[in-house]
Parts: C-alpha cells; structure tokens; sequence
C-alpha cells in the first residue's frame, strides 16, 4: 500500500515537474523578441525577479534538510530557478542604465534576504518540523503573490467584457499546474504548504477559466449583433493596439 501511494504520488509529481516547466518556458518569445529587437521597450523585470526568490525559497523548502520526500519540489523549482537567471541576464544586457541599476539593486536585496533567511534557518531551527514550518510559509507567501497577479487581469476582462488580455492557454496551465501540485501535496505524506499555495492557484486558474468562457461567448454574440461598419473600425483599432 505505501509503496502504490509513493508510486502515485511520484508520477503526479513527474507531471507537475512537465508542465511547471512548460510555464517556466512560456516567457521565451518574449526574450527572444528583446535580444531581437536589442532592446527591453515597455517589458519589466519585475516578475522575473519576484520568480526568482519564490524559486530559491522552493528549492530551500525541498533540502532534505528542510522538509525531507521533497526531491520533485526541488528539482523544478532549481530548473526554474536557472531559467529565470537566464530571462534577468537577458534583460539586463539590453536594459537601460536605470533598468540595469534597478536589476542589481533587487538583486542584491533578494540575495541578503535570502541568506539571512537561510541562516536563521540552519542555526536558529532545530529539526525539519520548525524549518519546514517557516520556510513553508514564506513560500507560500511568495507562490500566493504570484498567483494573485493576474487579478488585475480579471478585473480588466470583467470591466472590458474581454478576453483578449487574458491568453487562455496560460490560463489552461496555471489550473493544471495548480491542481497537479494539489493533488501531489495530499497524498502521503501530507504537505499542507505546497496545498496552501496550489490549492488558490487552481481556484485562481479555473475562475479564469470561467471568465474566459463567459466573456468570450459574450464577445461572439455582440460581433453577430454588431453593424459591419462598427465591426471594421474594431478590427483597424485591435490591430494598431500594443499588447505587452
């Protein structure tokens, strides 16, 4: 029975690793498009270095040291981890003079955060229950802040009544990604911080998910109800708009 539970549990974290690193890839067009273009226009790095701290911390949570049977957490999060590095690199060359500055100065704040956490952790907390325990909650923190970003996102759909802003396929991968680590975090053993933060990022996902299929069939409906004159000036306005 253990070992069919540690089977289970191993291939739904095999899964997660696939698409956690498929959503870790998704950010490349852009990049591409920046060393193409050798300039960063109106991209920010901000959530490329948020992405950073939240992997590092993941991949301290999943130290055995820390919270032991964690390998699947630590492996997608140190890929990630890379990945990110990468985009921040990329972005540092073509930044600006104040782009790079503010690049450098996160940077160094995310690296001073993050030691000091590191030895509070390793010299302060005894046992992997108490280093779990905090350790767990600033991941959470962090993977919480991560998914609540696209709220602004929903909030402009629910105003616009459209989709267009909201790309569906990366709103299909964030609820399996979220239900995936779900599911990973309730089979034995219990991880009740990779639940926490999953658990809101597959609710975050599949509400998407639903505004997605509400507005889009609005969408549909009032392009059929729309003289073609009108519709003609929509299409020449979609088409000169900057999506970023």
């Amino acid at each position: 029975m253990a070992s069919s539970t540690a089977i289970a549990r191993n291939v739904v974290g095999i899964i997660g690793n696939i698409i956690s690193f498929g959503l870790f890839l998704s950010p490349t067009p852009t990049f591409y498009g920046i060393i193409k273009k050798k300039g960063v226009e109106e991209f920010k790095p901000d959530p490329y270095l948020a992405t950073i701290l939240n992997c590092a911390f993941w991949v301290l949570y999943g130290m055995p040291f820390v919270h032991p049977h964690s390998i699947l957490v630590l492996t997608i999060n140190s890929v990630g981890l890379v990945l990110e590095f990468v985009y921040v690199i990329i972005f540092y060359i073509y930044a600006t003079k104040k782009g790079r500055k503010k690049v450098l100065v996160w940077l160094l704040v995310e690296a001073v955060f993050f030691t000091a956490i590191v030895l509070i952790t390793m010299l302060a907390l005894h046992g992997t229950k108490r280093r779990s325990l905090i350790v767990g909650v600033l991941c959470d923190v962090f993977n919480v802040m991560m998914y609540a970003s696209p709220l602004t996102i929903m909030a402009k759909v629910i105003r616009t009544k459209s989709v267009k802003y909201m790309p569906f396929w990366l709103s299909v991968t964030n609820f399996l990604n979220g239900l995936c680590w779900t599911t990973y975090a309730l089979i034995h053993p219990f991880d009740i911080y990779v639940l926490i933060s999953n658990g809101l990022g597959a609710v975050s996902g599949a509400f998407q998910l639903i505004l997605y299929g509400c507005y889009s069939s609005w969408r549909e409906e009032e392009a059929v109800s729309t003289p073609n004159h009108i519709q003609i000036s929509n299409v020449v306005a979609d088409a000169t708009s900057v999506n970023v």
